[in-house]
């Protein structure tokens, strides 16, 4: 069926029915109906292929996937013995911790950054807020040993490994090799890898979005209308007013890189995130990115590496993030400054310009939207993480 006649039998079919509490489907333009579809269909493939983490030559294993949840969880991992990696990524709030900025090793200090997500890891391209990490094992390392938070070290893990009976078997296992006969840092990185081969595996459900998106697919207009008229109408703001999916695209509703969006980068007085500018300097110093000794992988997987590009405007860039889930994530930006899905829509309601680069392109624009038109995007929003049964 050709898409003008497609949208045609949509409008003509819609189930606009009179009654204050019967289901009704939206008109949708053409062009509207193809934006939609991009977005899906989800899930888009297993994760347990190889080429889930790059460079990971364990991702794919099984036995890898259950040792690295036991490390995931395990506090041992920090020496003091009070951190593990769901302290900021927690399986009951989507892996997340909830917090504006992570708790850091030391009682009452508080991280500079706000955790992310781990769902959906084996998706992203790059890691970590500003992208230093180009792998999920490599992001693994910087919390690992970052002073501020698990505060661990090469020596620590190796001694860990060769003191636990069942992480000594588990680890022979999985790397058929005894840790005390490898270098610290290898054992290191092979703790890296197990933990990263079972976030790889996170893959959240489908939403009440993605069952709208697969009847629209079809021409369903019965289920369609199952579909909340007020996300509808957020939805419809999203790739069309709000112009949201130029940067929120496809499946994951991300283009996986970094923007500018006004959000202040001052940490405190004197002191500055850089974002993205920082990252691209971490990534190309990492002894344990793609191009490092302990990465196996092809000369393609490697490309993104070997060619990024530092530029001016990448200071203060932060990484777009999936908007999968994203009402079960709060607060929100790499700061956590916006405590609630109204303060984001507000925020590119009435977005300070003066607060964006002004090299490159101008890409957004304050989207003046009216009180009803953000509680409907808020709506759709919420449409993007699955419907938990109490």
């Amino acid at each position: 069926m050709k898409w003008s006649n497609f949208v045609y039998v949509l409008i003509a079919s819609a189930c606009i029915v009179s009654g204050s509490s019967a289901a009704q489907t939206l008109e949708f333009s053409p062009s509207e109906v193809r934006k939609i579809l991009t977005h899906g269909p989800w899930p888009v493939g297993k994760v347990t292929s190889s080429n889930v983490d790059a460079g990971n030559q364990y991702s794919n294993k099984v036995g890898a996937q259950v040792f690295g949840k036991a490390l995931f969880f395990n506090k041992q991992l920090s020496p003091n013995g009070t951190m593990a990696c769901a302290n900021c990524h927690q399986p009951s709030k989507a892996f997340a911790d909830g917090l504006a900025k992570s708790t850091g090793l030391i009682k009452g200090t508080q991280l500079t950054r706000n955790s992310p997500s781990l769902f959906n890891a084996g998706n992203e391209r790059w890691f970590g807020w500003d992208g230093a990490a180009d792998s999920i094992w490599s992001q693994n390392l910087r919390p690992l040993f970052d002073p501020n938070e698990m505060g661990s070290s090469p020596k620590h893990l190796q001694r860990f490994v060769t003191t636990n009976a069942y992480i000594k078997r588990q680890y022979k296992a999985v790397f058929s090799a005894e840790a005390k006969q490898q270098s610290a840092e290898q054992v290191s990185v092979n703790i890296a890898k197990a933990i990263a081969a079972y976030v790889a595996t996170l893959q959240s459900g489908k939403t009440p979005f993605d069952h709208f998106r697969d009847a629209l697919a079809i021409n369903d207009t019965k289920k369609m209308a199952d579909y909340p008229i007020g996300a509808q109408r957020g939805l419809q703001i999203f790739v069309n007013k709000g112009q949201c999916s130029t940067c929120h695209v496809g499946p994951m509703f991300s283009n996986g890189e970094f923007a500018d969006i006004g959000i202040s980068f001052f940490i405190r007085p004197g002191e500055v995130d850089s974002g993205r500018h920082g990252g691209i300097r971490a990534l190309v110093a990492s002894p344990f990115n793609l191009l490092s000794q302990y990465s196996k992988t092809d000369l393609k997987a490697t490309e993104k590496t070997r060619f990024v590009d530092l530029q001016h405007r990448n200071f203060g860039e932060f990484k777009v993030p999936s908007l999968r889930n994203v009402a079960d994530t709060a607060p929100y930006m790499h700061n956590g400054s916006l405590p609630v899905l109204e303060s984001v829509v507000a925020h590119y309601s009435e977005l300070n310009l003066d607060r964006l680069h002004a090299d490159g392109d101008q890409i957004l624009k304050p989207l003046r939207l009216s009180q009803q038109e953000q509680v409907d995007l808020v709506a759709f929003l919420k449409s993007l993480s699955p419907v938990t049964k109490k």
